[in-house]
């Protein structure tokens, strides 16, 4: 909301959306941290996924260490956030859609929680597209 005497630009209560945001990107970050970290340290364990008549196989390794950099990305980018630089938000959108894609591809697999992540990612992007501006002015 900006203050037309002083031309200055004030958060109001849509600024949340984009603490909602941060946080969300924090959290998952961590769980992604967490997914990585098992499947480095657990290497002979291995997921063997059947679809309709298909079988997906995943190098462990490869998704642990995928895992790994994408949740330090996304704790990074949660924690950067939270200073309302702009290209954090660029950063965390663009991270969030390559989030979507997975989840599309997983949707066949495990369909319950690919659409509550599909749908965490819609209300991300809408928080900082929306609502992410304000985030510059919390402090």
């Amino acid at each position: 909301m900006s203050d037309t005497q002083t031309g200055e630009v004030r958060p109001t209560g849509w600024v949340g959306w984009g603490v909602f945001a941060a946080i969300i990107l924090i959290v998952a970050g961590g769980f992604d941290l967490l997914y990585g970290f098992i499947a480095l340290f657990m290497p002979d364990s291995a997921y063997f996924v059947t679809a309709q008549g298909g079988l997906l196989l995943f190098d462990v390794e490869g998704w642990g260490w995928w895992h790994v950099i994408s949740g330090a990305l996304l704790v990074l980018i949660g924690a950067v956030l939270f200073t309302g630089a702009t290209w954090a938000r660029v950063i965390a959108v663009i991270l969030v859609v390559v989030n979507a894609l997975g989840q599309l591809a997983l949707l066949p697999v495990q369909p319950w929680w690919s659409l509550i992540v599909l749908a965490l990612d819609v209300l991300v992007i809408y928080a900082l597209t929306v609502h992410g501006k304000e985030l510059e002015h919390l402090g």
